[in-house]
């Protein structure tokens, strides 16, 4: 053999070998690679084409088969793109699936819908999501298929109930886009929602019709009427947490509540989630075996374990129509279901098979769920926490340690301790990323709360469930409400200790899937490269604390600036396009409100006019139509000017007028000695389907 030829064989002989070795666990690799290809969709710059699409279909279906019809050596190499292709295409198809019209201006004049969902908005207003919608002046065909508005003003006389039909007048406008390049996008959001408008109202609200028992909707009412049962059985803000957890409805909680919970790292008792699935079914599986066991006949001659099993996943599927089958309880019902059935057949219930099978079904079902903090949380600890108790279950020194090193009666309790530690490890960077904060006494708040939520709490709901039927189900109710208020105690006292919330910059786009990629490979390759796996998260850490925040920021529409001082980022409004503001210090993870901006900019801006001068280049903003009058000065000795009014060009002058900045959204300002470099969140010549 040639030295050309050995340079060539030798890594791919390698490759082959190091293949071999993961035999029986590229399954797990599946979600892995399918999750890369629907990253790669929503990542691309622009819609692609349906040449694009099809191209896809017919080599990576064909490649995928031929790596599972016929296994050999190759097979995982082929396997490889081909489920790319199909991740790329699958979240393609599920773009088109929910396509839907909204509205391309601000509306003002009546609104017309049924209400098909009832929340609250981050300013603390009941918030309505209506479908069947009629707009003024406006075709069926152009209509959007759902609007959602929040409640302002007086509405005392307005009761809302799901599937009433409403009238009012209202303002809507298109869903927005990201606040910043990068930045979580609602106009894609909105998109799977199949929301085309988003508002408000502050006249009153009137109800057209009453709920038609045959239009639908059933199960939302019943959600709804146990919702009101439940919190009049339970009055106050136990009662709010109450119904959140059985029904999922939320509508009763108050933001400071929430905010507390936010704060001490307990709101993911609110979600129902992996935890809450994972109790009830535990509290069923335990209680119904014991029961069985009870009589020694059924015991010996029955498979109780499975019946058992059964009607927990029984109770799972009810739980899951009960609480509004949202995405987040819909992932954790896919993962129970596949732990149930594997007690059923008589597999390992918990394993990493059953993880991977679970995060394959919902990336299918749901592909836009891979970029939701609900996803990447969600499986984040799933997968950590079977992993490192798998290596305890597989002996070697972590094995020993737990089960010899320990007495008997203290292992649960080093369990609940590892548990919350690998779980909070495991979360931590994927919640800090989407949230911004830290909650740095997180782990003590969810060892106080987290073993009272599944030995109070959830048998308490489970109580009151069986009880229910005979009037006694104040019992339950009563167990509840003493677990809830020890958990909000907690909750206050942790969120009120001297720096209980750490606030942390966003980091770059990339990072997130660095330590993604990097904890996978740790966790899944077998041999000794698996600690490569580490490097990636050391890169990953190591980009996001090297990241800079963008030195300009300019709000969608071109009327809010931000820029980058000593003092943190100053803001040239004291209000207005609050939400804006607020998105772009919790970005900078700065503690700041607007108006404490604003005063960072006594240097910058006099009479909305911000003049800024960095690396050499001088750069013009002007907010309003006063200010829009000082165009002709401002491109005499500015390099680039900005303005959130409508403007013709001037010749010689880099103009960066309203309209523009409304095609481009929001963007960023680099300046450099060469020159300022515009970085638009959504490109007007490559516009994805939505934007």
């Amino acid at each position: 053999m040639g030295p050309a030829a050995w340079i060539i064989r030798a890594p791919v002989s390698a490759m082959m070998r190091a293949l071999d070795r993961q035999r029986g666990r590229l399954i797990l690799w599946v979600p892995v690679f399918l999750g890369l290809g629907i990253a790669l969709y929503f990542r691309w710059p622009g819609e692609p084409q349906p040449a694009v699409l099809a191209l896809l279909g017919l080599t990576g279906l064909p490649l995928l088969a031929r790596s599972v019809i016929r296994p050999s050596r190759i097979g995982p190499a082929l396997g490889a793109p081909a489920l790319v292709a199909l991740g790329f295409a699958l979240a393609a198809l599920s773009a088109q699936w929910v396509a839907a019209p909204k509205i391309g201006f601000r509306y003002y004049g009546p609104i017309q819908g049924r209400i098909v969902a009832i929340d609250r908005s981050q300013s603390d207003r009941q918030r309505l999501t209506l479908d069947r919608v009629v707009l003024a002046d406006m075709a069926p065909a152009r209509t959007p298929a759902r609007v959602r508005i929040s409640l302002h003003g007086d509405q005392a006389q307005f009761t809302a109930r799901p599937g009433a039909t409403l009238i009012t007048t209202g303002h809507l406008s298109p869903p927005a886009g990201p606040v910043e390049p990068g930045g979580f996008d609602f106009m894609r959001h909105a998109w799977f929602l199949r929301l085309g408008a988003v508002g408000y109202t502050r006249n009153p609200v009137l109800t057209l019709f009453p709920p038609d028992p045959a239009g639908g909707l059933g199960v939302l009412r019943l959600r709804l009427g146990i919702s009101d049962y439940v919190r009049r059985a339970m009055p106050g803000r136990a009662g709010g947490i109450a119904a959140a957890l059985i029904t999922g409805d939320r509508s009763a909680l108050d933001q400071p509540t929430v905010r507390t919970l936010r704060d001490s790292n307990l709101a993911h008792l609110l979600a129902i989630s992996g935890l809450h699935m994972g109790l009830l079914t535990g509290v069923v599986l335990v209680f119904l075996r014991a029961l069985l066991a009870l009589w020694p006949r059924v015991a010996l001659c029955l498979p109780t374990r499975k019946i058992a099993a059964a009607a927990a996943l029984a109770a799972a599927a009810g739980y899951l129509l009960l609480s509004g089958a949202t995405v987040a309880t819909e992932r954790a019902f896919v993962m129970v279901a596949v732990m149930l059935f594997a007690v059923l057949m008589d597999r390992r219930a918990i394993s990493l098979w059953a993880v991977a099978l679970a995060a394959i079904i919902v990336l299918v079902l749901r592909p836009v769920a891979l970029l939701g903090p609900g996803f990447q949380m969600s499986f984040a600890a799933t997968t950590a926490l079977v992993f490192v108790f798998g290596l305890f279950r597989r002996g070697g020194p972590f094995g020993r340690a737990f089960t010899g090193a320990l007495p008997r009666a203290l292992r649960p309790v080093l369990s609940l301790v590892l548990s919350s530690l690998v779980a909070g490890l495991a979360t931590a960077p994927f919640a800090a990323a989407h949230f911004n904060q830290f909650a740095q006494y997180g782990l003590l708040a969810n060892l106080a709360s987290v073993p009272v939520m599944g030995m109070v709490v959830v048998p308490g709901a489970v109580v009151a469930a069986v009880l229910w039927p005979v009037g006694l189900d104040g019992i339950g109710f009563a167990l509840m409400k003493l677990g809830i208020n020890w958990i909000l105690r907690v909750a206050e006292g942790v969120a009120g200790l001297d720096g209980a919330v750490a606030k942390v910059p966003q980091p770059p786009g990339i990072v997130l899937g660095m330590i993604a990629l990097g904890a996978l490979f740790a966790m899944l390759w077998q041999g000794r490269a698996r600690w490569l796996g580490g490097l990636g998260l050391l890169a990953a850490a190591l980009a996001w604390a090297m990241a800079e925040r963008p030195a300009i920021l300019i709000s969608e529409g071109g009327a809010l600036v931000g820029v980058m001082t000593a003092e943190g980022r100053a803001l040239n409004k004291p209000r207005g396009q609050g939400f804006t503001a607020l998105a772009w210090l919790e970005n900078d993870g700065d503690r700041a409100d607007q108006e404490q901006a604003f005063a960072r900019a006594s240097g910058l801006t006099t009479d909305r006019v911000t003049r800024i001068r960095q690396d050499g280049q001088v750069i013009w903003h002007l907010s309003g139509r006063r200010a829009a009058r000082q165009i002709g000065a401002a491109c005499r000795t500015a390099d680039l000017v900005i303005t959130d009014q409508p403007h013709p060009p001037v010749a010689g002058c880099r103009l960066i007028d309203g309209r523009a900045a409304l095609d481009m959204g929001a963007f960023t300002v680099t300046p450099s000695p060469g020159g300022t470099i515009l970085t638009p969140s959504r490109d007007p010549q490559n516009r994805r389907l939505w934007q």
